[in-house]
């Protein structure tokens, strides 16, 4: 079985360093190269990178593989912090994995006294209550083409998001691209607490509805958000509102069937079926879930319904191609559209032999999201 080619690494990183919070003017711009006054901080410094004690998690490639699971537009808040690393924060844990060689993969906790806490939280993150092997097995059973796929692309796994994080990452997403999106993200993430920073990136714990409802259009349009803005805005304020808490209201919608969870949240501000159903997917265990744009139109065209090809993507479309995939996929169709989506970017071209190309062009790669 072919193993995805490992992607070059990038420059040497800074060791990982508790500081204090910053600004978010300097998230974007470089980290300062002034010594540290240990007067004023007499903790020492902790190991370098290149000496975590990486912790194996005791799960295959097969069942996790970092590359083809962070960096696919299921979360805006992991970054890339050495070869096959992978950081980012769940809930108040600063967390590293690793590919290890071998056949596992590593994880690391930075700055907490409460690793057991933090293993348990990455293991819901992660979604390990489900068996990838397992749910793949009955996808290649009934499609060829996921067989060959899932050759070269396996442990591409669905993450399990907190669901208020998970909602406003992508109203951030609505017909955006991934660098903006991500800048967006980053600043609303700036008003939570800060975790600590890692390869050079700070990390912050995602901020309370509280925090958020401080944030105000105003500013958010000016950090670049635009008509976004008013949508997060109206949606902290909606979530607000909901009897006995915008919280509780939203994991309440983990209980309920696909049909409430879309509807219940189509109720907020800037939340359309495509918004909905990313949300639903990615952290509310709507594990069939189908989040139709675009290229997931397309895919639907080319292999499920293709007397479909050449229509306009109306919202009765929309909901055809959804039924196709739970109809040929089952109840976790949401996993098997989240690879057939993934074989299509064009940054899996150099894994995937030419006969299974189907990708589109850099330039039309947006998030297509309403």
């Amino acid at each position: 079985m072919k193993r995805p080619k490992t992607p070059s690494a990038p420059p040497p990183s800074t060791p990982p360093t508790p500081q204090h919070r910053q600004s978010f003017t300097k998230l974007i711009n470089p980290i300062s190269s002034k010594r540290r006054n240990i007067l004023q901080n007499p903790q020492p410094l902790p190991s370098a990178a290149a000496a975590i004690e990486w912790k194996p998690l005791k799960i295959n490639k097969s069942e996790l593989y970092l590359p083809l699971t962070f960096p696919t537009g299921q979360t805006f808040r992991w970054r890339n912090t050495g070869p096959l690393q992978y950081t980012g924060p769940i809930g108040p844990h600063l967390v590293s994995l690793k590919q290890l060689e071998g056949d596992d993969v590593g994880y690391f906790c930075h700055f907490t006294d409460s690793d057991e806490t933090a293993r348990i939280n990455l293991f819901d993150f992660l979604n390990m209550g489900i068996s990838l092997n397992e749910i793949w097995s009955v996808f290649k059973a009934s499609d060829e083409r996921f067989a060959e796929l899932a050759m070269y692309l396996e442990g591409a796994r669905v993450l399990r998001q907190d669901p208020l994080e998970c909602l406003i990452q992508f109203i951030c997403s609505s017909n955006n691209n991934i660098q903006r999106i991500t800048k967006m993200v980053d600043f609303i993430s700036s008003k939570g607490k800060f975790l600590g920073n890692v390869g050079g990136f700070d990390f912050f714990e995602f901020p309370t509805l509280d925090k958020l409802a401080s944030v105000s259009e105003a500013e958010l349009r000016e950090a670049g958000f635009g008509y976004r803005a008013k949508y997060i805005v109206g949606t902290v304020a909606a979530l607000q509102s909901k009897p006995g808490g915008g919280m509780e209201w939203l994991a309440s919608l983990r209980k309920s069937d696909l049909q409430g969870a879309i509807t219940g949240l189509s109720t907020l501000p800037g939340v359309g079926p495509k918004v909905a159903a990313c949300v639903a997917l990615f952290s509310l265990d709507q594990h069939h879930a189908i989040p139709v744009d675009t290229h997931v139109w397309q895919i639907a065209t080319r292999y499920l319904i293709p007397e479909l090809a050449g229509t306009t993507l109306t919202p009765r479309v929309c909901s055809r191609v959804a039924d196709a995939f739970v109809s040929k996929y089952g109840k976790y169709a949401g996993w098997a559209q989240t690879l057939l989506f993934i074989s299509e970017l064009p940054s899996q071209k150099s894994i995937l032999p030419s006969s299974l190309w189907n990708t589109v062009e850099k330039s039309e790669i947006k998030l297509q999201i309403e």
